[in-house]
């Protein structure tokens, strides 16, 4: 599931040689530009929008001719380019302009050819530092295992891919990848809130452990927490998978109003799913629109629907599980 290491790149192709817009422009135009010619434009009759592909393509001549001339930014915001930026922007208009998404949503391309000690090794040589030398073979053994199990281990009688090998292999790699994924996925065996009372949530711990030591596929990993219950025919592993849903708090304050916590777990519900799988926060938009990222109000609440369906009591249980539960016997 996590077992290959790849180096993608997400450069696109530009209409000429200038800088990459998302790693040398997008780092201006937010800093110089959108505080003004933002998401806020309108609210300040500001007519231009540079966050924008098309409006700031269409500007892109008269962007060039106000920086050249050091108009924009107006003095009195104090925030001035320096020359670098305005030589940067003036490249960038020179070849077109070219516009990317913000990389965390443009589709990973593999670098042809390209390995992770190629680029290292190509930064080192441009920055004219050379590599430490190789660690010695304890050294090496004691940094794998560290890493990949938690536990140091001495040196054996094997190549260092076959270790490598050995302790992917080992349980106790799973549970090392389970324990981080386990933060991610707000696991706790009690319920949080006042009493913070105890319950079984470990059943799900075991899945996740077992999804490892299987090297489950990461779509598969995805479908069986989110709606491993609503697969055709589903089975009780699929079904303790969705425990992932129950991870949240679960208060059992006396007096509470039921309704308004059910709405707080399908909102965490919501806010954990982005976190961990699109890799993106949305909880802003619980209250309005992003500003920099492409998530509405609307998504957000489009999301709270699907998870705001689960049969559960507003109020849990100070202790125990609360229901609905499943009856999971031990192997």
């Amino acid at each position: 599931m996590i077992r290959g290491l790849f180096v993608f790149s997400f450069a696109v192709g530009l209409f000429g040689q200038g800088p990459e817009f998302n790693r040398q422009v997008r780092p201006i135009l937010s800093d110089k530009c959108w505080t003004c010619h933002g998401t806020d434009a309108a609210a300040k009759g500001i007519k231009l929008r540079l966050d924008k592909e098309e409006s700031a393509r269409a500007a892109r001549l008269l962007i060039r001719d106000r920086i050249v001339a050091k108009t924009m930014p107006p003095k009195h915001v104090g925030n001035p380019l320096s020359e670098g930026e305005i030589t940067t922007l003036s490249q960038w208009v020179e070849a077109g302009a070219p516009w990317q998404m913000h990389w965390a949503y443009l589709p990973p391309v593999r670098e042809a050819g390209g390995s992770i000690d190629g680029f290292v090794q190509a930064r080192l040589k441009k920055e004219g530092l050379k590599p430490t030398p190789e660690a010695s073979r304890e050294t090496l053994i004691r940094r794998l295992s560290l890493d990949l199990t938690g536990l140091p281990e001495a040196p054996r009688n094997e190549s260092y891919e076959a270790t490598v090998d050995r302790l992917l292999a080992s349980p106790r790699f799973a549970e090392r990848m389970t324990a981080r994924w386990l933060d991610a996925a707000r696991y706790a065996d009690t319920n949080g809130y006042q009493t913070d009372g105890e319950r079984v949530m470990w059943k799900w711990r075991d899945w996740v452990i077992e999804a490892f030591n299987k090297n489950m596929p990461f779509d598969q990993f995805i479908v069986e927490q989110m709606a491993g219950d609503l697969l055709p025919n589903a089975n009780l592993s699929q079904r303790i998978a969705t425990g992932f849903q129950r991870n949240h708090r679960g208060n059992g304050e006396g007096g509470i109003v039921g309704a308004e916590y059910l709405a707080e777990y399908a909102a965490d519900r919501v806010e954990t799913m982005s976190t961990v799988f699109l890799g993106s926060t949305v909880g802003c938009a619980r209250c309005h629109n992003h500003k920099y990222d492409p998530f509405a109000q609307k998504d957000f609440y489009q999301f709270f629907a699907y998870f705001h369906n689960i049969g559960e009591r507003g109020r849990y249980f100070k202790y125990g599980n609360t229901p609905p539960f499943l009856h999971a016997p031990t192997p």
